[in-house]
């Protein structure tokens, strides 16, 4: 009998662990969707320009059109690159 026992108690404690990593796995859950909930009624984040690039790609885009503008502005006033 004491072989029964042992897997009554090892069943048990498998189910237990179970319960608890369910448990955990829907708070973890709903913390996200908490989290989500957050960021969509402050707006998401920042956004600086109107395709929706964050804050550092948005600067890198500037940088790039500000490069095409002196280039074509060399172009129109004849001054070859």
């Amino acid at each position: 009998m004491p072989m029964s026992d042992q897997i009554i108690t090892a069943a048990a404690a498998l189910a237990a662990i179970g319960i608890v990593a369910f448990a955990v796995l829907h708070g973890w859950q709903s913390w996200l969707a908490l989290k989500q909930r957050e960021l969509e009624r402050i707006g998401g984040p920042a956004r600086e320009i109107e395709g929706g690039a964050p804050l550092g790609a948005a600067r890198i885009e500037i940088a790039d059109l500000k490069e095409r503008i002196r280039k074509l502005e060399a172009i129109a006033s004849g001054v070859d690159l």
